[in-house]
């Protein structure tokens, strides 16, 4: 997969590419609706044997429109989703800038130069897809804009128990901890990556030493409390319990945002520095604060039993 990361305005044009089929979208989720949407580009572009392509945006407009926000947690930031889209096997992944110059553009500019410009001759969106100035272009008026240069798709809604797949309702979930109901979305578990850190290396004091991981980008964080995970480092996925959390039996005063600490089942490596996986599965409870180390020992166990009958009853 070729990544083009374009800033506007851009300088490039219709002999720089082959004929294209673009998907079109933001995609953050890359979730089963995307995924419809992606591969029937896929698809249209083998049968009419051009290339494929999927366009996408950085950041989130609302970071760049919003007048308070100032950055968005994401379901797969930018490298994540790059990630996912190298897995579906497209051809070209073209990554706009967005600024407020590009959010400017009317529809029709949008068209003529992010469309017609970089050789697409195939469009495929979902239904509510909008393009241009204040979304003013849509599906509807895409075969206006055209100007008879390329032909288009539109995907129609796809649902789960007669709701749509959105990226909204995934952050819903995740806000949530209904990890589990993640994957009929998604297709896929939860995940995010991260390095792991130094910590205060209190769990190996009593009994439960832990992975203290620093996420790697802005991703949406599941809510404070214990969490059934597989994670995934130096080649190898293994399984544990995660907290996602401030201490409270040990820390007075809360930290500015919450640790993210995995006790992994069978382990016993030095892994510090190193990329790892958290493959979120299910919310066991909520954190809490205990009376002493014995009954946070105590619970700890509990929590350790509860995820191992969990991954063992997946797995049958």
């Amino acid at each position: 997969m070729e990544v083009i990361s374009i800033h506007h305005p851009h300088q490039l044009n219709k002999v720089d590419f082959p004929e294209l089929v673009m998907a079109l979208g933001y995609f953050d989720g890359v979730h089963l609706g995307h995924q419809e949407v992606i591969t029937r580009a896929k698809t249209i572009a083998k049968e009419k044997g051009m290339k494929s392509a999927v366009m996408t945006f950085d950041p989130h407009p609302s970071v760049v429109l919003g007048k308070s926000v100032k950055q968005i947690e994401y379901i797969t930031p930018l490298k994540n989703k790059t990630q996912l889209m190298a897995n579906l096997a497209i051809d070209y992944l073209f990554i706009i800038h967005f600024t407020r110059d590009f959010a400017n553009l009317i529809p029709q500019e949008f068209v003529d130069q992010y469309i017609i410009g970089l050789n697409v001759k195939h469009v495929v969106a979902g239904f509510d897809y909008s393009y241009g100035r204040m979304g003013k272009g849509t599906m509807e008026t895409m075969p206006f804009h055209s100007r008879n240069q390329f032909e288009y798709t539109i995907v129609p809604k796809l649902s789960n128990n007669d709701t749509k797949i959105s990226s909204t309702l995934i952050r819903t979930l995740l806000a949530e901890g209904k990890m589990e109901e993640l994957p009929q979305l998604l297709g896929r578990y939860y995940t995010t990556t991260g390095t792991v850190i130094h910590g205060d290396k209190r769990g190996r004091t009593i009994g439960f030493p832990t992975a203290n991981i620093d996420l790697a980008e802005d991703y949406w964080i599941p809510p404070l409390g214990v969490f059934c995970v597989r994670f995934f480092v130096d080649g190898q996925w293994y399984e544990g319990v995660c907290n996602v959390g401030y201490k409270p039996t040990f820390n007075s005063k809360s930290a500015s945002k919450p640790s993210i600490e995995v006790h992994i089942f069978d382990f016993d490596q030095e892994i510090y520095g190193l990329e790892v996986i958290i493959e979120w599965h299910q919310h066991l409870r909520k954190e809490k604060r205990f009376s002493g180390v014995a009954e946070l020992v105590s619970q700890i166990e509990e929590d350790k039993q509860n995820a191992l009958h969990y991954f063992q009853k997946i797995r049958v």
